[in-house]
């Protein structure tokens, strides 16, 4: 067997959750002034899950973190981070992960929420490598989990197409010499911060025409970064899993990064955007899928609230 070198940090196992309602464009059409051909035209997105009645961020951010665990193989007792990114926290404080990490029976633990919007997956992951590969821990697990209905305005037909609820979690640990996570690319421009945001009616709030140039111009700029970190190129890309907001912002990444569409992971068009638990739900439907395989140069890129926007490099 190959010796571990705890500096290496890869992902050993994913996990994801959806609530079972659907919430589709058919369904939005008896709601606001939209219909399906408009949605789908301008998003790409047909369908979206919504939480059940009580069903808490922590609710679907156990569900996919019990998905995780076991797929990893590792021991509860053997985590020794919990990070939960997420704008839909149940509770200003305790955090959610301090409220996951009780309902998983994790002793030796340590807990806290991260918020950074649709970015706050990656922003959790590069916390969450540096704290294993510095000695802090040797196990770590991140979620992303989301109840954007809790904070959708439907009464607004410009947002409330987009956002769904759900979660997905992946265990980080030690690998092999020459996997895992090779690069982070993080950034930040607080003077866009209006342009999405939660407005005074406590809903999501957002200048879509911004955002969108926003957006296509950070996913393949911060993409191609964080390979330029890691010493690749565009071409040494095996599977590119974007944010899913809009098929528009990921077909200019595609463009952008000279990718085919069978290169990128693609599932907007059933959840709508989850924020920041579409990165981690799209990953784990890639992985269970077969579409990443050992050695494979995996990309994650996203963009949010803040602004903010954040990618990966890593080998799986």
């Amino acid at each position: 067997m190959t010796a571990v070198n705890t500096r290496n940090v890869g992902i050993l196992g994913t996990g994801s959750y959806v609530p079972e309602r659907i919430l589709s464009n058919q369904d939005l059409e008896r709601m606001v002034e939209t219909n399906d051909e408009w949605i789908v035209t301008r998003t790409g997105i047909r369908e979206r899950r919504i939480a059940a009645e009580g069903e808490t961020t922590t609710d679907l951010a156990l569900k996919a973190a019990r998905a995780a665990l076991e797929a990893s193989g590792v021991a509860p007792e053997e985590i020794g981070l919990v990070i939960v990114a997420t704008i839909t926290a149940d509770r200003s404080f305790p955090s959610t992960a301090c409220r996951l990490q009780e309902r998983l029976g994790l002793p030796r633990a340590a807990a806290f929420d991260l918020s950074a919007a649709c970015s706050g997956f990656i922003y959790a992951l590069s916390a969450a490598s540096q704290s294993i590969a510095s000695g802090v821990c040797r196990h770590a697990l991140v979620v992303g989990a989301e109840r954007l209905s809790s904070i959708t305005d439907y009464t607004d037909r410009n947002t409330c197409v987009l956002f769904g609820d759900g979660a997905g979690a992946v265990v980080l640990g030690p690998v092999e010499e020459g996997r895992g996570f090779r690069s982070f690319e993080l950034g930040a421009d607080g003077t866009g911060g209006d342009l999405l945001t939660l407005n005074d009616k406590g809903c999501i709030a957002m200048n879509g025409r911004e955002v969108f140039k926003f957006a296509v111009r950070i996913m393949g700029s911060a993409a191609e970064e964080a390979l330029s970190k890691a010493g690749l190129t565009k071409a040494d890309i095996d599977l590119l899993v974007p944010h899913q907001a809009n098929i528009r912002i990921i077909d200019a990444a595609l463009e952008r990064l000279d990718l085919p569409a069978d290169k990128c992971m693609v599932n907007l068009h059933r959840y709508g955007n989850v924020s920041a638990a579409s990165i981690p739900l799209a990953l784990d439907e890639a992985v269970r899928g077969g579409r990443v395989n050992p050695g494979d140069c995996v990309v994650l890129v996203g963009f949010g609230g803040g602004l903010t926007w954040g990618a990966s490099v890593l080998i799986w």
